[in-house]
């Protein structure tokens, strides 16, 4: 449109108008980045895909909430001695600062946690456990309606067999069983107290021919409010323990793996209630590289990429 050449342009600002020709971070942008000076008390870690297959682990700092001053380090790759190698680079004493930083439940993180930021105490972050719970709930209706499928399937077969029209099963609400378990997705992610009237009479159907569901539902929002009602560790320990429970007696495999994982990572979930810290911002900051690597059709040079990301919040 109007005749400019858009990559022309890019590359014009790359190489003439812009400070990347003498960036001093850019012999090495494409493996590292770091900005100690932005280190804080609290922060953030998390891993995150600057193109398709180029994984990156990102340390933010919370305090300035994504903008300028966020980005503490940005090292290419995931691996335990690669990223740990990097953040040596900075001195110990820096290092000593940080007091809290939180991070998802992959060991690898909390490995490489434990030996830059020795001081530093490690949090969970609570959504990533709750949404172990919100996946096994999905799994287990995901299963009803691959049955209610083929249940449906068979039944057509059956009537074509015979050469009988098929009239398929209508619930009190107009729907089928296999419409049902499809549309009640949504109406499973929220609470009961946000349920439109419609979501509520499908729920009612869906927990009476699924009783295993509402089972389900209840265990994922005793989980969520754990988190959101309690304030204080130690009944915070308490109310876990009894969820352990609850979940035993449910016999749900993918729910008993939950809870495992929960009894491994105890320590660090039980830290949430001390400042009720999360990952939000790591989150936050990642939909923030999404957008801006949308905002400019993907990534065509990495170091360029993150000269341009760094120039904003670093």
């Amino acid at each position: 449109m109007y005749g400019v050449n858009g990559k022309l342009l890019q590359n014009q600002y790359k190489d003439f108008l812009s400070d990347y020709s003498t960036w001093n971070q850019k012999s090495h942008a494409k493996d590292w980045l770091l900005y100690p000076q932005n280190i804080g008390e609290n922060l953030s870690i998390d891993e995150t895909a600057l193109s398709y297959d180029e994984l990156y682990t990102i340390i933010t700092n919370k305090k300035d909430k994504g903008k300028a001053g966020s980005i503490v380090a940005i090292i290419q790759g995931t691996k335990t001695d690669t990223v740990i190698e990097i953040f040596n680079k900075i001195p110990l004493k820096t290092r000593n600062k940080v007091q809290e930083i939180t991070l998802d439940m992959a060991p690898n993180m909390e490995l490489i946690v434990k030996k830059s930021f020795p001081n530093a105490t490690l949090v969970t972050d609570r959504f990533h456990v709750q949404k172990l719970a919100v996946e096994a709930l999905q799994e287990i209706r995901i299963k009803h309606r691959w049955e209610a499928i083929d249940t449906e399937n068979e039944a057509i077969e059956k009537a074509k067999y015979h050469k009988k029209k098929f009239n398929p099963e209508i619930l009190e609400n107009g729907e089928t069983k296999k419409q049902l378990l499809a549309r009640s997705r949504y109406l499973l992610y929220k609470r009961e107290n946000k349920w439109t009237d419609n979501q509520k009479e499908r729920a009612k159907i869906l927990f009476d021919i699924y009783p295993d569901l509402k089972t389900a539902y209840q265990l994922t929002t005793e989980l969520s409010n754990i988190f959101h009602q309690t304030t204080n560790k130690i009944y915070a320990f308490t109310k876990l323990a009894k969820w352990h429970e609850k979940v035993n007696q449910a016999g749900f495999k993918s729910f008993n793996t939950i809870s495992r994982t929960i009894i491994n990572h105890y320590k660090t979930i039980l830290n949430y209630f001390d400042n009720r810290s999360t990952n939000a911002s790591a989150e936050s900051f990642n939909a923030k590289i999404k957008a801006f690597r949308s905002k400019f059709r993907g990534v065509r040079s990495i170091e360029f990429f993150l000269f341009r990301l760094t120039n904003l919040y670093a």
